[in-house]
């Protein structure tokens, strides 16, 4: 079997970024607008909702805490784990948000806390996951762009907001042995 470089995006591929935001929206606000999870349609979800909430919004993820807080998605630590030890070269491959001051310590301090501390070594922080060489991203985000044209092969990591694109190959931590393209 061919060794791979696997690049993987953290939010909504490995911890649970749509979910976190949904549950602290309807915490703090819960006499307003929200969209069920299941009914999501946009990667970026605060476009979904009314201009006036996108503030709203945004402040929750910017806010301390918040990246390091992200429930883990089941079964992708174990995933992971096996790719490794299979002699893949995994490698955590994330966008920071724009405004930086929390989110990059805590996706470090996440990956430690959930993943170990010699994960922490396999991060990769870039607003531009073309200009990193690998065989394969799995990534949420339905189109991941940018200045090059990417080595790797999109395999779409399974999520309500990217079901309606159906020629790409998409994959869950339940059906990644059969999903990756070994060969």
């Amino acid at each position: 079997m061919k060794k791979l470089t696997i690049l993987i995006d953290q939010d909504g591929v490995l911890a649970n970024y749509q979910e976190s935001l949904l549950c602290a929206w309807r915490s703090e606000h819960p006499e307003k607008f929200w969209i069920p999870l299941s009914e999501v349609t946009l990667h970026d979800v605060e476009k979904e909702y009314p201009r006036e909430y996108r503030n709203m919004l945004e402040s929750i993820t910017l806010r301390e805490g918040f990246f390091r807080g992200l429930s883990p998605i089941l079964g992708a630590k174990e995933a992971l784990e096996t790719l490794l030890a299979m002699g893949h070269d995994i490698r955590i491959c994330s966008s920071p948000k724009r405004n930086y001051r929390f989110c990059v310590e805590e996706k470090f301090a996440w990956v430690d806390e959930h993943l170990g501390g010699a994960w922490t070594e396999r991060i990769i922080l870039t607003r531009d996951k073309t200009l990193v060489h690998g065989d394969i991203l799995i990534d949420d985000k339905p189109e991941v762009t940018g200045i090059c044209t990417p080595t790797w092969k999109h395999i779409l990591y399974d999520q309500p907001y990217n079901r309606h694109l159906t020629k790409q190959p998409r994959l869950t931590w339940a059906n990644w042995k059969e999903t990756l393209p070994w060969e």
